[in-house]
């Protein structure tokens, strides 16, 4: 089976899977092409790949492949 890392953990990989569709699984929400919520809500997420930022404009276009390190960090208010 293939596999990535997850916030440093593994997590299978399904063929033709994107970095859309990984944040849309994460956060349980649906996302339109641009990856904002189709809720119209706030997602305030960001998401690294292979210690590199990815634009949330293109998480749609990022594919995942097999070993790649994954971060998807949640923003969090407070002091």
């Amino acid at each position: 089976m293939s596999t990535i890392e997850l916030n440093g953990a593994t997590h299978p990989l399904a063929s033709g899977s994107t970095l859309a569709g990984l944040v849309a699984e994460v956060t349980g929400r649906e996302l339109l092409p641009s990856g904002k919520p189709a809720d119209g809500g706030r997602l305030g997420v960001a998401v690294a790949r292979n210690s590199g930022i990815v634009p949330r404009s293109l998480w749609s276009a990022t594919p995942l492949e097999v070993n790649d390190d994954i971060e998807i960090v949640t923003a969090v208010q407070g002091g």
